[in-house]
């Protein structure tokens, strides 16, 4: 299959991972320039209706399942790495999780203005504070604490329930993971190069952060005569002064 390019740098986010919760922290507190020029797009495990929607347009969630090695290995790599910043987690218990409760969320939340503050809370409540984010009753209260009115709270915990909103918006975003070829999180696409993993942030923002420098100045010679300037500004573009472009 051919390779995606993305126009825009894009961050896939997820509230079930801790190690995209890490990666969000360091975003917003080691790399805020970059956060500010990313696409945010959601990534989540779909229920089988998610799955049958994508299946009808030939697409499949490219994720599976861990081994409880791997589950115990990432308790004790996650201990590590929020001990390195300072972080305390809970640990959340998952019971019968319906990923789009939060996850669909997140459109309404970005209609009514409030889309960064939903993803900081939803990842406060579930990673330092151990709440079921998939608890309709869970998002109503996060939504009435950033300020949104009962009926718009309403909505925002009923966004799974909405068939309009996992037709549209909800199936693009999954096709869009699809494509992009995010088959874990954190996941970064920068052109056609991807960043899988927390350990990759400080790439993706380099990388992004080198698109946005301007080129540098040329050297400059004290007093040079001035009939030679004609001369030196013809000779001395010897071609593209660096960069992807």
């Amino acid at each position: 299959m051919t390779a995606r390019r993305s126009r825009v740098p894009r961050f896939y986010f997820n509230f079930r991972s801790p190690y995209s919760w890490i990666a969000y922290r360091d975003l917003m507190d080691r790399f805020p320039d970059v956060a500010q020029v990313v696409e945010w797009h959601p990534w989540w495990e779909p229920d089988a209706d998610g799955e049958r929607r994508m299946a009808e347009h030939r697409w499949s969630f490219p994720y599976t399942a861990m081994s409880r090695d791997k589950h115990l290995y990432i308790l004790q790599d996650v201990r590590r790495l929020t001990t390195d910043r300072g972080l305390t987690v809970t640990w959340p218990v998952d019971r019968d999780p319906v990923w789009e409760v939060p996850h669909l969320a997140y459109f309404h939340a970005l209609d009514a203005g409030c889309g960064p503050a939903y993803i900081e809370r939803v990842y406060r409540a579930r990673w330092q504070e151990g709440r079921d984010i998939c608890d309709r009753e869970v998002v109503a209260d996060i939504a009435t604490g950033l300020g949104l009115p009962d009926e718009a709270a309403d909505r925002l915990a009923r966004a799974a329930d909405d068939p309009e909103l996992r037709a549209g918006r909800g199936l693009t975003a999954l096709l869009d993971l699809s494509r992009d070829g995010a088959f874990g999180v954190p996941f970064f696409t920068l052109g056609y190069d991807k960043y899988w993993g927390v350990d990759r942030l400080p790439a993706f923002a380099a990388a992004i952060r080198s698109r946005a420098a301007p080129p540098p100045a040329p050297p400059t010679t004290p007093g040079p005569p001035a009939d030679a300037d004609f001369v030196a500004a013809r000779s001395g573009d010897q071609g593209h002064a660096g960069g992807c472009g």
